[in-house]
């Protein structure tokens, strides 16, 4: 037993290993705030784009979300970070981060909208435009809020999944909490980093995922 707390559980590597673990989380928490965003603003456009009457847009949209859905994102991460350089173009992993999200978390958020805007009945836009607003005025004042109220939860669940994919930048030497927890214990030789890692991911996500089951409770309430 002793040896699993001083491997796990050792409190002076845990004091010494605690700035370079929480510099971690402050860049997974900067990195959340620029991927989050960035698949938002991807999904928000394909979901609009699919409500094209035109097919030459909407079948290779489909095709695009589909490819990306399908595609692993941390093969994407390593094609973007490692291949890229063969043709010319070398980016940071920063970069390759928010591309490799944008892409593939957009995919999976433009989905998410796209149901939402169709849960919304053709006849409150008709009846937006009879007041005199455009169809770009009724889609965002009138649609998208409600579209994003009916799907909130899947969003928030979505959102939560991008989160812990942040991992995945420790891939490409992105010092986001993985990252430098991997970094502290090759310098330490111990797994207690790692296990700090663990409980901060916990710590930050779970009041997220209570308020996921909040509000997925009360959908649920409300259909009921």
């Amino acid at each position: 037993m002793e040896e699993i707390v001083q491997a796990f559980f050792n409190r002076e590597i845990a004091t010494e290993a605690l700035p370079i673990v929480l510099q971690g989380l402050l860049n997974t928490v900067l990195l959340s705030l620029l991927v989050v965003p960035l698949g938002l603003l991807g999904g928000l456009i394909l979901a609009l784009l699919a409500h094209s009457r035109s097919p030459f847009i909407r079948w290779p949209l489909m095709a695009w979300v589909d490819f990306f859905r399908a595609f692993p994102p941390l093969v994407l991460l390593i094609l973007l970070f490692a291949g890229l350089p063969f043709a010319g173009l070398e980016l940071g992993g920063f970069a390759c981060v928010a591309i490799a999200f944008f892409l593939n978390t957009g995919a999976y958020y433009g989905e998410i909208l796209r149901a939402g805007i169709e849960s919304i009945p053709r006849g409150q836009v008709e009846a937006a435009r009879s007041t005199g607003l455009s169809g770009l005025q009724a889609m965002i004042y009138i649609v998208l809020p409600q579209a994003v109220r009916n799907v909130l939860p899947d969003l928030l669940s979505n959102t939560l999944e991008v989160v812990k994919l942040t991992a995945l930048g420790s891939v490409v030497a992105v010092p986001e909490l993985l990252f430098q927890a991997r970094q502290a214990q090759s310098v330490t030789y111990n797994a207690t980093p790692i296990v700090m890692a663990a409980v901060i991911y916990f710590l930050v996500l779970w009041p997220v995922v209570r308020l996921l089951s909040r509000l997925e409770n009360r959908a649920l309430a409300v259909r009921g």
